[in-house]
């Protein structure tokens, strides 16, 4: 029998992941390995150095750039408030008020040029904080720059998301995987709320949930268009997840309306009222990255532990079609056939066959689908 690997969405009840909290800078590490952590525990913290600020001394004070040091007012390292005179002249004919260079930046006086004839203010720095993201312990710490989190949960992979990382408790807001969200599933409570829906999540359904503050919304599927309008722009091809929204979305089966997978919606199910963090954020190219909704502490865990792997297609494996004509789909795969078959391109590839979920049995490329990887 024939066999490959191709990637694959987890969809587990059981597992344990690893998330790494890594700064964009050098900073300071505030925890230690087995040390418990929540998703707002503070992990790493960094300054970021503020911007630099051109003050023209020579320009205001009407001097040649090399005679300004003799008119400062200020040392160099010294601090400097908006408004502040950092350098003045001398008065004209003891009757002219003296010129004055005004700083309208707040910061450090940092350097001069006595070529230019300017000055350079630091702005303060910015803090810089990372939390935990999920709840779980410290198993790795890398010194000056963060550190990995492990925690045992429940886990489920999206095909596509968009929006960053938040925490919500799980509601579900339809009665099966094939019922579309809409405006009317959305409550007047549902503020902190990760909204499941069904088959699909309608724009009135986003607008309202958008302004009652739920965290997030999870359904099988979106219409690009309806995605345009939500964001006002079209989102391209490029990382997803640090739009300026105020929730997450995720949609575990593709574009359009496209019911749940029975198994994610039943997981979700047995979810419901439990604390989850949510994360968007998506690259389809090169570093894939999947958005996903972790749940610590499943309630259905297992004697042992899980971890995500990649899985040996076979008879019988659980798959997605993640191209046309059968996009989203969800089948199982009925036979490998080991022969090359050659496509109407004239590329020469394997296929694999599946049945799927209306009883068709259709022929496909293996690249062209994804395992869903599951747990217990």
């Amino acid at each position: 029998m024939g066999s490959a690997y191709t990637p694959g969405l987890t969809v587990s009840s059981d597992i344990v992941v690893r998330r790494t909290r890594r700064l964009p800078i050098k900073g300071e590490v505030l925890v230690k390995v087995g040390d418990s952590v929540d998703p707002s525990s503070p992990i790493a913290r960094a300054l970021l150095p503020g911007a630099l600020q051109n003050i023209k001394i020579a320009d205001q004070l009407g001097v040649e750039p090399k005679d300004v040091p003799q008119f400062l007012k200020v040392e160099l390292g010294s601090h400097v408030e908006v408004g502040q005179i950092v350098a003045e002249g001398k008065k004209m004919f003891g009757l002219f008020k003296a010129p004055s260079a005004v700083c309208e930046f707040a910061g450090t006086l940092e350097s001069f040029s006595d070529i230019t004839g300017n000055g350079l203010v630091r702005e303060p720095s910015i803090p810089i904080e990372i939390n935990g993201y999920i709840k779980g312990k410290i198993v790795d710490i890398m010194p000056e720059e963060g550190a990995i989190i492990e925690t045992r949960c429940a886990m489920v992979q999206g095909i596509f998301g968009v929006g960053g990382e938040r925490q919500g408790v799980i509601r579900i807001a339809v009665s099966g995987p094939d019922q579309l969200l809409d405006e009317a599933n959305i409550l007047a409570d549902d503020a902190g709320k990760i909204i499941v829906g069904g088959s699909g999540m309608t724009s009135a359904a986003i607008k309202k949930a958008s302004a009652v503050g739920a965290a997030g919304i999870i359904a099988g599927g979106l219409k690009d268009s309806d995605l345009i309008a939500f964001l006002g722009y079209d989102i391209g091809v490029a990382i997803t997840g640090t739009e300026k929204i105020n929730l997450s979305l995720i949609v575990t089966e593709g574009f359009g309306f496209l019911p749940m997978a029975n198994r994610t919606f039943e997981l979700f199910k047995s979810l419901a009222g439990m604390t989850a963090s949510i994360n968007g954020a998506t690259q389809i190219r090169a570093g894939v990255i999947r958005p996903e909704v972790i749940v610590p502490d499943p309630p259905s865990v297992g004697a042992a532990s899980k971890e995500a792997k990649a899985l040996a297609l076979e008879v019988g494996t659980q798959i997605r079609i993640i191209r046309e004509p059968y996009f989203g789909v969800i089948g199982t795969v009925t036979e490998l056939p080991p022969e090359l078959v050659t496509l109407d391109s004239g590329t020469h590839v394997r296929v694999l066959r599946a049945k799927l979920g209306s009883g068709e049995v259709v022929t496909v490329p293996r690249a062209n689908v994804e395992i869903m990887a599951a747990g217990s």
